[in-house]
């Protein structure tokens, strides 16, 4: 019984505690960050092939860059978070997000010296995600290889 009150009293400390959130809002938000990103983006591409005469896939390489840069500069002059604070998961459309985890490790384990630091921990939120991601494709091309062996287009 005491047990059981004090989950009923732990779950109501939960209650009052938690932010209330406005989730069409914050659906709305992300909408308008993560589009906004994906514009720059596609700006960076048109201005790129349209004013500068690149190719399609030099362009878009040129923009991957460009937006890494900037996320990279962003979290450096402490203002990404300020986008992701305000644009929730928007702010983290792949690229952009990946940097900024990325710098943002760099950033906080710098003051523990350029080895223990910066070269331990600059990869603790976007490790595994390289991890899986190389896992997964190697997954996937076992599968294609074994299809095509089958003879399944």
């Amino acid at each position: 019984m005491a047990s059981e009150q004090k989950k009923e009293e732990y779950q109501e400390y939960v209650r009052q505690n938690s932010p209330k959130t406005n989730l069409p809002l914050q659906m709305a938000k992300a909408f308008v960050m993560g589009g906004a990103i994906c514009c720059l983006g596609q700006l960076i591409v048109n201005v790129a092939m349209n004013q500068f005469g690149i190719e399609k896939d030099t362009a878009a390489a040129w923009c991957s860059v460009i937006l890494i840069l900037l996320s990279a500069l962003l979290t450096g002059f402490n203002l990404y978070g300020k986008l992701v604070k305000w644009g929730g998961g928007g702010a983290l459309v792949p690229i952009t997000g990946f940097a900024n985890s990325v710098v943002a490790s760099a950033i906080e384990y710098k003051t523990e010296g350029q080895v223990y630091g910066i070269g331990c921990k600059i990869f603790t939120i976007a490790g595994p995600v390289i991890l899986y991601g190389i896992v997964t494709s190697w997954g996937l091309g076992i599968i294609y290889y074994f299809m095509k062996l089958l003879g399944v287009q």
